[in-house]
């Protein structure tokens, strides 16, 4: 009782009066004689007590234009039952819908408190630092850019900032589905819905509340209702021509046999009208608008998507509409960027091959300056294999080349570093390496100086991924990277990637997946592409399905894909593809599973077997079955490494 709404509650108490009274009129007879003129008012009562809200939303609804749906069903076929005199059965039909709607009602607001739980995130206040030092309990909307806000053990990040002061485990289990904790420290990146653990933070606030990640989250989360499923706006479309034919249905199904008894004579009236009257008839139709009332899948099939996008959400799987969880459920191929999405992004330099007369450390000094200002991997692994400070105002006039590479004066020296395509830009010849990698080529002053090795290792759960995809029913897998032929090869084979096309422009692979769309097996086929969301959102944007990986606090990531993964994690494409085929196997089989018994039923009614007990499973039985089955897309095996 403790678990219901209070309008849950005042339903409660309705059915169980109604029900007491039904059950006191039906025994009164055998205690006592009552006058037949007295029936009416006596069933009236608990009637009345049960089903007056249905009858006024049915009166309201077709004052408002809004005639057929399942008030106006339930209404027609109780009041048709008290006019021929099945008092007690019109009782029992709409106390038994109530019933049914008060189950439907406490299922679906289960399922919404599971998800509001789930996604619970967003801080109420934030502990505003004030110029004398103090705190000041304040919303989090009402802090600034640029304000300290101290962050106690046990509170949550109320606003995305950085680290001023103070060491820390972060939790980011509710944001990305992860138990194990992220060390922060000063100058580390924090952003808003993470629990502080341990020590005591003092952050700086780098985003306004409603740009901050967990406001982004929510708002991706609450409006994902709104990109409907081609199931549900199927459904949609089916409830709107479905109630009225039926309808129409059943009053061919009195007003024929009855005209026919009415005109024909006897001897001339086929077999089926034998031993009938209009009252049969009119019972038949009323018993068939009772069945027809499409409650299952009105209310199961949207449940069903949005218990699916729930159930992601709690494993850090956001996804932006129940149609984009139809669309993976699909998916045939999947596409992978290879650099932080397959591999694990942080590049190291394994090899130094300088030209003639050129040293080592020559080579890595003028590749580490050029490189100094630019925050791609690569760039990072050069700077950190330097090891030692590199002075900013020895580099001026850098230039980042998309797709190429880095030009830059250093030391009033022209010096490039980037792939073979910016060589041969340059019109530099440059020398090829056989070993696996990426290889970053290095002019000086026009001059080929030499070229630097660097290796980015694969994933430890990217081979794992890739046969997971394999054994859900991914027919192919496709690799598009901008690094040298021999190192994408290298990942590829490792992982057992089906398809390689290396050396890629940010167009160029939008061309490959233009490509691979035109190849699709089937119209309904789709085609995901997973990258970081930062540099592929052209191509995110252009598949069926743009999966972002790595996406925490990147505002690009949450942007461009349809689905966001909100770690680096790749094994958890693998899980969203299960909780999406798993929840279009549910709306499938509530689809299914309605349209049969309903069908079923309405056959026999329609033939005069099915009695109102019938009539009211094929209701409120089927459509109470078909929500515990969509309840159970809530239900998503918890990620494991």
């Amino acid at each position: 009782m403790n678990n219901l709404t209070r309008k849950q509650r005042k339903m409660l108490y309705r059915i169980l009066l109604a029900a007491a009274l039904l059950i006191a009129v039906k025994l009164l007879p055998h205690l006592f004689p009552v006058p037949v003129w007295m029936a009416v008012p006596l069933y009236l009562a608990p009637y009345l007590i049960i089903g007056w809200d249905v009858l006024w939303k049915a009166v309201r609804n077709i004052l408002n234009g809004q005639v057929f749906d399942e008030n106006f069903l339930m209404a027609l076929a109780t009041v048709g039952a008290f006019a021929t005199g099945e008092y007690a059965e019109a009782v029992f039909v709409m106390l038994f819908y109530q019933t049914g709607e008060l189950f439907q009602d406490y299922a679906v607001g289960k399922s919404r408190q599971s998800i509001a739980a789930l996604m619970d995130i967003r801080p109420d206040t934030a502990n505003l630092e004030l110029e004398d030092g103090s705190l000041e309990e304040v919303d989090p909307e009402d802090v600034e850019v640029g304000a300290v806000v101290v962050v106690r053990p046990g509170e949550r990040v109320p606003l995305d900032g950085e680290v001023l002061e103070g060491a820390s485990a972060l939790d980011t289990a509710a944001l990305t589905g992860e138990s194990v904790p992220r060390d922060v420290g000063v100058g580390d990146a924090v952003i808003s819905g993470c629990v502080n653990q341990s020590g005591l933070l003092r952050v700086k606030v780098t985003k306004p509340c409603e740009e901050s990640t967990v406001s982004k989250i929510l708002d991706l989360v609450e409006n994902a209702g709104e990109k409907k499923a081609a199931s549900e706006n199927f459904i949609t479309r089916f409830a709107r021509y479905y109630t009225p034919c039926v309808v129409i249905a059943a009053t061919a199904l009195f007003l024929l046999p009855t005209i026919a008894l009415a005109l024909l004579p006897a001897s001339a009236q086929p077999a089926f009208l034998a031993g009938t009257d209009w009252t049969g008839w009119l019972h038949r139709a009323l018993i068939f608008l009772v069945i027809s009332c499409p409650c299952a899948l009105v209310i199961s099939v949207p449940l069903s998507f949005f218990g699916g996008i729930g159930g992601a959400s709690k494993c850090g799987i956001l996804v932006k509409g129940s149609n984009y969880l139809e669309t993976l459920a699909r998916t045939e191929t999947v596409v992978f960027d290879k650099t932080g999405t397959l591999t694990q992004g942080s590049f190291t330099v394994t090899a130094l091959h300088p030209a003639k007369g050129v040293t080592e450390d020559a080579l890595l000094e003028a590749a580490a300056l050029a490189e100094s200002w630019s925050s791609h991997p690569i760039s990072v692994s050069l700077r950190k294999a330097w090891g030692k400070d590199l002075d900013p105002s020895r580099v001026t006039d850098v230039e980042e080349i998309a797709g190429h590479g880095v030009a830059a004066k250093v030391d009033g020296k022209a010096v490039s570093a980037g792939n073979s395509r910016l060589m041969e830009k340059e019109g530099v010849q440059w020398e090829s390496c056989d070993l696996p990698g990426t290889i970053v080529h290095v002019t000086v002053e026009g001059r080929y100086a030499g070229h630097i090795l660097i290796s980015d290792l694969p994933k430890p759960e990217a081979k794992t991924l890739v046969e997971g995809l394999k054994a859900a029913g991914v027919k192919k897998t496709v690799m598009l990277t901008g690094d040298t032929e021999a190192a994408a090869k290298a990942v590829a084979q490792e992982l057992g990637i089906d398809e390689v096309h290396s050396q890629l422009l940010p167009a160029d692979k939008v061309e490959r997946v233009e490509g691979l769309l035109a190849r699709k097996s089937s119209p309904s086929a789709s085609l995901a592409f997973v990258g970081d969301g930062i540099n592929d959102a052209p191509v995110l944007t252009r598949a069926d399905v743009g999966i972002a990986m790595g996406a925490l606090g990147s505002d690009a990531a949450i942007e461009a894909a349809d689905v966001v993964l909100m770690d680096d994690n790749p094994a958890k494409i693998a899980t969203a593809m299960r909780i999406s085929r798993k929840t279009l196997r549910i709306v499938k089989q509530n689809i299914w599973f309605a349209l049969g018994v309903k069908g079923a039923v309405l056959l026999l009614g329609a033939f005069g077997v099915a009695t109102m007990w019938e009539a009211v499973f094929a209701d409120v039985g089927v459509a109470f079955i078909a929500i515990l089955n969509a309840m159970r897309c809530l239900h998503v095996e918890e990620f494991k490494k």
